[in-house]
């Protein structure tokens, strides 16, 4: 009998759309988050684990690279977005978006790790991004490297705060 071993990478998203500017509240999202709520909410699961983003995790696993130039922390983890359409595809590694792409650093607290799964949550204020939304990453900011990337028509931005939270599960 063949054996044959599994793991799962689950992805899953929401994206919520306030009216109001997070701007005055950096640095306490949490009060800005209790004290607006969002006049919409798109939540989706999946996207393409970028080859870029495989090795890097196996580099930072086996020691090939360690230090802050290369984790996903607080101070240097984002999450990008831009209105490329292009599909995904492993080999990419970045947003395809010639001009219109945005980088977001976390927001406090931000990414968490609990029971397999890390998240990365992000707020884009009223003056950032306003633009289609049509595909996204999560990146490592100094060492540039996207751990996926997804494509998908979230709508297009012309004011007010999009936050985006992406949750990756492995098992």
């Amino acid at each position: 009998m063949e054996k044959q071993d599994t793991a799962r990478w689950l992805c899953r998203y929401r994206l919520s759309k306030y009216r109001e500017d997070i701007g005055s509240y950096r640095g306490r999202e949490a009060e800005f988050h209790d004290r607006f709520k969002p006049y919409e909410v798109i939540e989706g699961e999946g996207n393409c684990l970028l080859n870029s983003g495989i090795n890097e995790m196996w580099d930072l696993i086996t020691g090939e690279v360690s230090g802050s130039g290369y984790i996903f922390d607080n101070a240097a983890a984002q999450i990008g977005v831009g209105d490329s359409s292009t599909a995904a595809d492993p080999s990419q590694t970045d947003l395809q978006a010639a001009t219109n792409k945005t980088y977001k650093g976390m927001e406090s607290g931000y990414p968490t790790s609990t029971s397999q799964k890390a998240t990365f949550k992000a707020s884009f204020g009223d003056s950032d991004a306003n633009y289609a939304w049509n595909e996204w990453v999560v990146k490592q900011s100094t060492s540039a490297k996207c751990l996926n990337r997804k494509v998908e028509s979230l709508g297009t931005k012309s004011s007010g705060t999009w936050t985006l939270e992406v949750s990756i599960t492995l098992s």
